[in-house]
């Protein structure tokens, strides 16, 4: 049996939730900064094959 004073074993299993630090901030904003520039380079790239090539011109 538990004494009164314990805490339930929800809390004690429970990890204390820290806040993210500015490296993991840093990290997750550039990761979503590369993706976004790749999206946009491919959209440029996928215009360029649907539209003129220099040969037509």
């Amino acid at each position: 049996m538990r004494s009164p004073s314990d805490p339930p074993v929800r809390e004690k299993a429970r990890k204390p939730e820290r806040p993210a630090s500015r490296e993991d901030r840093l990290k997750a904003a550039l990761k979503a900064n590369m993706a976004r520039r790749k999206a946009q380079a491919r959209a440029r790239t996928a215009e360029d094959a649907d539209g003129q090539t220099k040969d037509e011109e």
